[in-house]
């Protein structure tokens, strides 16, 4: 069995991705690793992190990055970098995803395991989305609990919409097994200042310059709420990601609860409609968020 990893990222550096932790979090499982990095041209430094790996197995492929395709530019340098694997599995992780090496054995299991069985597609991860720093997570409606991250190569899959998940190239749902591993996202979890930025890029990749300014004002810094609304996790994080934890400096900005007085706007997690469709999935125990794949096998 040949396992592929791949990846994209432009303005790492800029944005405050762990760019480095997540390609190193990879690296022990896969015979190789192809990353494009897009916009060279306005090169932050990204590609010199990714070359400053220095191994052999990765390769990297410079892309330019097109703002006429707006968020389907995301899933176009997917697909370029998943064209270039050849392995029988293809591996998955955003520069802001990082596997922890206690699952490293598990995944290679699974795609061992199932390699023969062409009925699985893909395998499916739990995520885990850290929020404002490394020890909050949201698990509500509108926060995945899970997604495919690992895809059978040669079969027409391809990378959709802003690169969150896979199809079929005729829009089909992939049929999945689940991979027993998780993701630790950390896309929410950078310095409010870092955080601001990268919500102004989303954004503009999304809706008209003055929507941008609308929806993320004229503050400098992000402002993540009140964090004691949500659960908390206790666990250990990936062993690449400890100089990263330890560095942490934005803690003074950051607060429990809402001093009396305070006039902001809500996230997601916050609004009345998530938090009923919220209390509605656990009072049901059934996943209301929009699902990528298809039907999920017991193998």
């Amino acid at each position: 069995m040949r396992l592929s990893g791949f990846s994209f990222v432009r303005n790492g550096v800029t944005l405050g991705y762990p760019v480095r932790e997540a390609l190193l979090s990879v690296l022990p499982l896969v015979d190789e690793l192809v990353v494009v990095v897009a916009g060279a041209e306005a090169d932050d430094g990204t590609r010199d992190v990714v070359a400053s790996l220095g191994d052999a197995r990765v390769r990297i492929l410079d892309a330019a990055w097109d703002p006429a395709r707006k968020e389907q530019a995301y899933a176009d340098l997917t697909n370029l970098a998943l064209e270039g694997c050849t392995g029988d599995w293809c591996l998955y992780v955003q520069a802001d995803e990082v596997l922890h090496e206690d699952d490293l054995p598990v995944i290679e299991a699974r795609c061992r395991g199932l390699l023969h069985d062409e009925r699985v597609e893909a395998l499916l991860f739990d995520y885990l989305h850290f929020f404002g720093d490394y020890r909050h997570v949201q698990v509500g409606q509108g926060w995945y609990p899970t997604e495919i991250r690992v895809v059978r190569n040669g079969v027409g899959i391809r990378s959709v919409r802003d690169a969150q998940s896979f199809r079929h190239a005729s829009g089909r749902r992939l049929t999945v097994a689940k991979a027993g591993a998780r993701i630790f996202h950390y896309g929410w979890a950078r310095h409010p200042e870092l955080m601001q930025r990268k919500a102004r890029e989303f954004w503009s990749h999304r809706v008209a310059p003055h929507e941008v300014a609308a929806r993320c004002g004229d503050t400098e810094l992000f402002d993540y709420g009140p964090l004691a609304r949500l659960p908390t996790w206790n666990g250990a994080h990936p062993a690449v990601m400890g100089p990263r934890i330890a560095a942490m400096d934005w803690a003074r900005h950051l607060r429990e609860v809402d001093p009396p007085g305070t006039v902001r706007s809500r996230h997601k997690d916050e609004r009345l409609l998530y938090r009923a469709l919220t209390g509605l999935a656990r009072w049901t125990g059934i996943d209301l968020n929009h699902r990528n794949h298809g039907r999920i096998l017991d193998v």
